[in-house]
């Protein structure tokens, strides 16, 4: 038999193979063990009822849920990470500002909680290595920076839980999402 010839009992064969191993091109299943986010926190569009205008953010802290309203009672619904208990900012800010790929610097704060973040006093620069991710919206009040920001993550396995310094943490594919879609000044609510 030449070597450079493809049966065609080698091609059924073969093609059983393939069928038997699972290699299809079907999609992962929605709850793939080894995916970053699950069905639950997903973004995905819903109903709202909220009074805020469209174009708001609103934090629900308690479902870790972010809402970006939209018109006709609607919203998308993005899952986020939250601060740990009394570390949330709450109440109302501003998008004051936005960044893709920012730097970061812990606060004096932070590092008085968490000694181990002195290590990253002098700051982090933006990349994929950096704990707030692909972008961030910076919330200001009365024209200051509150410290607070809605930004990407490097750990997105933690989306859905309460474990930040009090900022809210979305995957990088949401936050590019929304970063996109609220400019500076944007109000935001959190609850």
């Amino acid at each position: 038999m030449d070597n450079d010839h493809i049966t065609r009992r080698g091609l059924i064969l073969g093609c059983v193979a393939l069928m038997a191993s699972g290699c299809t091109t079907a999609s992962w299943p929605i709850e793939n063990p080894f995916s970053s986010t699950s069905s639950r926190i997903r973004r995905r569009e819903v109903a709202y009822s909220g009074s805020e205008q469209p174009g708001s953010i609103v934090v629900n802290t308690y479902e870790r849920y972010l809402y970006y309203v939209e018109p006709e009672g609607r919203a998308t619904r993005y899952g986020v990470a939250v601060g740990e208990e009394g570390l949330t900012l709450k109440g109302s800010a501003v998008v004051g500002r936005k960044a893709e790929w920012p730097s970061w610097t812990p606060t004096a704060s932070m590092i008085e909680r968490k000694p181990r973040l002195a290590q990253y006093a002098g700051g982090v620069p933006g990349g994929e290595n950096n704990p707030l991710g692909a972008a961030a919206l910076y919330l200001y009040r009365g024209g200051q920076d509150t410290y607070f920001r809605i930004h990407g993550t490097n750990e997105p396995w933690l989306i859905g839980q309460a474990v930040s310094n009090g900022c809210i943490r979305m995957t990088n594919e949401d936050i590019v999402h929304l970063y996109g879609r609220a400019p500076v000044g944007t109000s935001v609510l959190v609850i």
